[in-house]
């Protein structure tokens, strides 16, 4: 196959976005805007794709890094300068040029391989992927001749009462051959103050070249140039990435408010529940009930879950643990198999081992808890003295009882019992008896001290 390398035009300057954020880097389901059509390069070719950047360059750089080679627009004047700015790196090193667009994140793999294929089948010196969209617009018009071929692309400002009509409409996305493509740039007349690209299709017609065209669904290739088409643009993904998931063998019971970003993972017969959010690199086990009403993000849940009306992030669940409603698990939060989180419960930065069970209103924040504790409902881990967190740790088998403030750092020993509304200033030995303000301490067979 002839050699291929991708250039993504990404100078736009957000005027429509109306953002100090570069057009690209809006996000849609979890990535920014530019990432879609960057891994579709690199799937196309086993070359770095080449970004043209200008407007807030620096950001779409810090993003990409090195996955790709940049060029710099200086001179925002059209889509023909802005392929020309890639001759100096790319005349000697590829011999066909697919130009796609940093705001096209819709665009498939499977339609860009069907055009690069005709494009080489069919020797074309340009080939154009065009679409029909239900509302024409201001898109370039395809004019075809008699014999069905491809006679020029007509911009909508040049364009006469008659060519307006055509439905059939450029996409904007072009592939050329380099040998084609590099001296016709140069005879390319400026209209508007703008360099066109689609210029170059009347320039091979006229030199008796053959132009080729692909058709595309109107959902790949429309350009997300405002607010409004990126919230269309995010719709379209929803849909596509519930409709995979529920094809894998999830159920979603109502896809129209469920919303999974583009990078998390889920297991089969896992349950969906409407309201649902998976954000980020979260990732789901198989036969989990998740929602309703409820946010998972940066978090990993092992098989036979159960989170409702709550929100998890950046924590980890083993199987058969179940949390909610109402609770909130946050960042560094690990919770062992068979622990149950009841409702309005809050976990931050703390381990909970196997089969501890926190019911209800309560609080737990840089604790290291051991297997099969009770925490009782109101239970508070008092983690700051206003200067810094300190760890509290409960052993195994231990039992704290409702309202109790266990001011870290503290350790409760196994086996250790404390009663329903003390505050534990010091650390409890294992199997001993703590009550009351300030927490006393009751060893089996002894008086208390």
């Amino acid at each position: 196959m002839p050699h291929l390398t991708v250039v993504i035009l990404t100078a736009g300057e957000s005027t429509r976005m109306k953002s100090k954020v570069n057009k690209v880097l809006h996000p849609l389901a979890g990535r920014p805007m530019i990432e879609y059509v960057v891994s579709v390069g690199e799937r196309l070719s086993a070359e770095k794709p080449v970004l043209v950047v200008s407007h807030n360059a620096e950001q779409v750089q810090a993003l990409v890094g090195d996955r790709a080679l940049y060029v710099c627009q200086s001179e925002l004047l059209g889509t023909g300068h802005a392929v020309q700015q890639t001759e100096g790196l790319l005349r000697d090193r590829t011999e066909t040029v697919l130009v796609l667009y940093g705001d096209n994140p819709l665009i498939s793999e499977e339609t860009l391989r069907a055009m690069v294929d005709q494009h080489w089948r069919t020797e074309a010196a340009v080939t154009i992927l065009t679409f029909r969209p239900s509302d024409p617009a201001q898109y370039g018009r395809i004019v075809r001749g008699r014999d069905g071929q491809v006679q020029a692309i007509v911009e909508w400002k040049e364009a006469s009462p008659e060519i307006r009509t055509i439905q059939e409409v450029n996409s904007g996305i072009l592939c050329f051959q380099a040998d084609f493509l590099w001296p016709s740039l140069a005879k390319v007349q400026p209209k508007h103050g703008e360099y066109y690209l689609t210029d170059l299709v009347e320039i091979a017609v006229e030199e008796g070249l053959h132009v080729g065209s692909q058709v595309a669904n109107e959902e790949e290739v429309v350009g997300v140039d405002d607010r409004v088409k990126l919230a269309r643009a995010e719709a379209i993904l929803r849909r596509r990435i519930n409709e995979r998931w529920m094809r894998a063998g999830v159920t979603i019971v109502d896809p129209s408010v469920t919303y999974i970003d583009a990078d998390v993972e889920i297991g089969q017969d896992t349950v969906l529940y409407p309201n649902t959010y998976l954000q980020g690199a979260t990732c789901i086990g198989p036969d989990c009930q998740i929602g309703p009403n409820t946010l998972i993000c940066d978090s990993t849940l092992g098989a036979h879950c159960e989170v409702r009306l709550s929100v998890v992030e950046g924590a980890v669940l083993e199987d058969e643990v179940d949390a909610g409603p109402f609770s909130h698990l946050r960042p560094g939060a690990y919770f062992s198999r068979g622990v149950h989180v009841g409702n309005f419960c809050e976990v931050k930065n703390s381990r909970l081992g196997p089969d501890t069970k926190i019911g209800h209103f309560s609080y737990l924040g840089d604790a290291e808890v051991g297997a099969e504790v009770n925490i009782g409902a109101g239970t508070v881990t008092c983690n700051y003295n206003g200067v810094r967190k300190h760890r509290t740790i409960i052993e195994d088998g231990a039992f704290i009882g409702s309202d109790v403030m266990l001011v870290a750092p503290v350790r409760i020993g196994q086996g250790a019992r404390i009663g329903a509304g003390a505050v534990v200033t010091r650390d409890i030995p294992p199997d001993c008896l703590a009550y009351g303000v300030p927490a006393r301490v009751k060893r089996k067979g002894s008086e208390e001290t």
